[in-house]
């Protein structure tokens, strides 16, 4: 009995080193090879970070640049592209440090103020610095947009001028934040994290984020097989541990991202999608609208989860352009 069981655990252990030690990374679908094929990389610090940057609008000078969410890339905008260069001269989006095509250095300390340090490079890369520009984020991409915020509210020199931000589903406030079972483990994992972000594979991503979508918009495999491919590029697997960090970045800087909202001027909108479970409906609108009394809200259908932009292209594009319309 005590052989078998041996034989048992040997057996189950093959496959998986065999897996922790090397998969090769998935090939990339014609969508996604044309999303980064259309795409540029500039270098910040000696590190390569991918872009899009499209000319819309002839006429119009107004310039959006868009901050994706965790664990994903600059193809979340991917259906709301087309839409915003009908409106816009400019739209830029890119992938921050450590996710998508970008590079993933590791081992690597990554914040938050790095990736809006990334934000203010490239615009300075695109000779656009001293432009007024529109900010649309989502998720992680949300609290890049508060820290660029707090600087634009500082008035140091460099710093983007913002002349209007939409949010959307993003944890801006730490305590109506409920973190995904794998983010709290491979954040606070310590000795597990590198094991497990190993042992992470297409199976264990997909059933751990297809939960963040509504029940009538989740995502196909294609679709799921695109976002592991963006995140398996350059090996990213094994630095969401490194990445997560920002959850506890939230918590720590609360007061400096929180208060550079509450004391804004400029425009501010956010675009809701309210089946969120990580940002759940009414507790996260509730703290918000108390926090941002001036600011507009957009609430989707009622089974529009975590990922609007995905979910419900032509109900965001919308509720964005209703904004951007309304000053």
């Amino acid at each position: 009995m005590m052989r078998e069981w041996w034989v048992q655990v040997g057996l189950l252990a093959v496959p998986l080193l065999a897996a922790y030690l090397h998969i090769p990374p998935p090939q990339l679908s014609p969508a996604l090879h044309s999303w980064k094929s259309s795409g540029k990389f500039f270098t910040y610090k000696g590190l390569r970070i991918f872009y899009q940057d499209s000319v819309g609008v002839v006429g119009s000078p107004e310039i959006v640049v868009l901050l994706h969410g965790f664990p994903t890339s600059s193809y979340d905008w991917y259906k709301i592209w087309e839409g915003l260069t009908l409106r816009f001269h400019r739209v830029i989006a890119l992938d921050f440090l450590g996710f998508g095509f970008s590079d993933k250095p590791r081992p690597h300390h990554y914040s938050i103020f790095e990736q809006a340090s990334i934000v203010e490079a490239l615009l300075r890369h695109l000779g656009l610095q001293n432009r007024r520009i529109n900010l649309l984020s989502h998720d992680y991409g949300d609290i890049v947009a508060q820290e660029l915020l707090y600087r634009f509210k500082q008035n140091r020199s460099g710093r983007l001028t913002i002349k209007s931000l939409c949010l959307s589903n993003g944890g801006i406030f730490p305590e109506t934040h409920r973190p995904l079972l794998l983010q709290k483990l491979l954040k606070d994992g310590g000795m597990l994290s590198p094991i497990l972000t190993r042992l992470m594979n297409f199976f264990v991503f997909s059933r751990g984020l297809t939960p963040v979508f509504g029940p009538y918009t989740r995502p196909s495999e294609s679709e799921l097989w695109d976002m592991w491919a963006g995140i398996r590029n350059n090996d990213g697997n094994l630095v969401i541990d490194s990445l997560l960090q920002y959850i506890n970045q939230r918590k720590k800087f609360r007061r400096r991202w929180v208060g550079a909202l509450a004391s804004v001027t400029i425009p501010i909108h956010f675009i809701y999608g309210p089946l969120d479970p990580v940002n759940p409906y009414p507790e996260f609108l509730e703290l918000y609208r108390k926090t941002l009394p001036r600011s507009t809200v957009s609430i989707l259908d009622d089974h529009i989860s975590h990922y609007p932009q995905l979910e419900d292209p032509m109900g965001f594009l919308n509720a964005y352009m209703g904004f951007i319309n309304s000053f």
